[in-house]
């Protein structure tokens, strides 16, 4: 199978290129052009004569061959999506419509990778795929919501006008092995600041809720869409539906890394969501897909990736 995964280097998508990647018979093609992507995410890849890394923003066209498209290129932490708001919105609407011109030549099937915040701070709870969301359409969190927004919309009217082979995964808080130690993302945050001795830093009161879903979990969720039938289009949620405090998230680190670090509160950011909880339903129905890893197991393997991580950085 020949396959294109953009955004390969990073968090996600270094992942999806590993489990790719065991199936002898896929050659795979890693698009990004490192922005928040990690040379080093992909490292044991280079050398394989069926990988192969193009440094590349998906905002330029691509002309590859493939039968499979997984697109997931985008910042995807606030501070990152937040650094340059503009050029988020274009790589999810330039990069998305790229991607829909491939998969279109090609007849290849495309995998849109959405985002729980197309919900925004929801007003129902848990968020099902019908539900259209609470969002700000000019807040400093726009420029991501809205773009994943626009890029669903674009998928959809390529379905409908073109029958271009599309399926939207729409996926929630995500945590594991090749997460940037300073992508800003709660989990990670905690994890390093906990390492290192440092105060723990929650927003608010804590009070807010998410619902963590370890990336190997999401990574089997991400390839049984891709295998569903051409009429299987979503969208789809996937995450684990297990719903924990951010405070309660900041006890279990410190408990589990032995820390002596003290939590402390900083202000809100702006159109921050109160609760997040996916309704998988769907994905129980359609992918027989449901999350397997609890949180105390996926944190211990996290927390272990940091502690090597930690070791090495500081050599570097």
């Amino acid at each position: 199978m020949r396959i294109l995964v953009t955004g390969g280097a990073g968090f996600v998508g270094s992942n999806l290129c590993a489990r790719l990647m065991e199936d002898d018979e896929n050659e795979v093609w890693c698009l990004d052009n490192l922005s928040t992507g990690r040379v080093e995410n992909i490292r044991p890849f280079l050398d394989r004569p069926r990988f192969t890394f193009l440094e590349q923003d998906v905002q330029e066209p691509v002309k590859l061959d493939v039968q499979q498209i997984y697109h997931t290129a985008c910042p995807a932490s606030p501070p990152a999506y937040q650094k340059d708001p503009v050029d988020t919105t274009k790589t999810c609407v330039l990069g998305t419509l790229n991607m829909l011109e491939l998969a279109r030549k090609c007849d290849a099937v495309l995998v849109n990778f959405s985002t729980s915040e197309v919900y925004g701070d929801p007003e129902e709870h848990p968020q099902r795929e019908d539900y259209r969301g609470n969002v700000n359409p000019i807040g400093v969190r726009s420029c991501y919501d809205e773009g994943k927004r626009c890029a669903e919309s674009l998928c959809f009217d390529y379905a409908r006008e073109y029958g271009t082979a599309v399926k939207n995964i729409r996926i929630f808080n995500t945590y594991g092995k090749n997460m940037d130690p300073e992508d800003g993302r709660v989990v990670s945050n905690f994890i390093i600041q906990a390492l290192k001795g440092e105060d723990l830093t929650v927003y608010g009161d804590g009070s807010q809720t998410r619902s963590f879903c370890h990336v190997d979990d999401l990574v089997e969720g991400i390839v049984r869409m891709m295998h569903t039938p051409r009429e299987v289009t979503g969208p789809v949620n996937l995450g684990n539906p297990g719903e924990f405090t951010v405070r309660e998230l900041a006890v279990k680190v410190l408990e589990k890394t032995g820390s002596k670090s003290k939590i402390i509160c900083r202000p809100l950011p702006q159109d921050d969501p109160v609760r997040r909880k996916p309704d998988i339903t769907k994905a129980k129905k359609l992918l027989d897909w449901e999350p397997k890893i609890s949180l105390d197991e996926g944190l211990d393997r996290t927390i272990r990736y940091f502690e090597e991580g930690l070791r090495v950085w500081q050599r570097v």
